[in-house]
């Protein structure tokens, strides 16, 4: 597995991923917005993908306004989930992206989500030292979201 900047060739492999989470997020592949933060990620080189041959294993959009550090969209596909892929895309993105001090902020779901557990997004991000901070918004799809957060040094 190799974990760098997304190009253009990748947009078709972060869909397919997109595709995969539609029944915890909301309609994303369909969506010009999406489409649009997709491409202006990329163009930006704050796009990341973890890749093996030609295959989009995982994928991280990631936005800096220090000291504030965001993780936009974390998705790894099914068939990689639990061997590291997105553990490496989080690693690569605080190197490349992230200067302390200050802290990478991320919003996943809520407690009570139905994805909570099953896509295990919040132990995830426990073991990566993230706490869980304040409420956010609810997701398009009217679930639960929680601010999850990490101090940088």
């Amino acid at each position: 597995m190799i974990v760098r900047l997304a190009q253009e060739r990748d947009f078709t492999g972060l869909l397919g991923l997109a595709a995969q989470v539609e029944h915890w997020f909301g309609p994303m592949v369909g969506k010009p917005d999406f489409h649009s933060a997709l491409d202006k990620h990329i163009r930006r080189s704050t796009a990341l993908v973890a890749v093996s041959g030609s295959d989009v294993l995982g994928g991280l959009l990631f936005g800096s306004k220090a000291p504030i550090h965001q993780v936009h969209w974390l998705v790894v596909s099914e068939k990689a989930r639990g061997k590291g892929v997105g553990r490496a895309l989080m690693a690569d993105a605080t190197h490349r992206f992230v200067r302390g001090p200050g802290s990478i902020e991320v919003i996943t779901f809520g407690a009570d989500h139905p994805g909570a557990v099953a896509s295990g997004a919040r132990v995830f991000y426990e073991c990566l030292g993230f706490s869980p901070a304040e409420a956010a918004d609810p997701g398009p799809e009217g679930g639960s979201r929680q601010v999850y957060r990490r101090a940088v040094i």
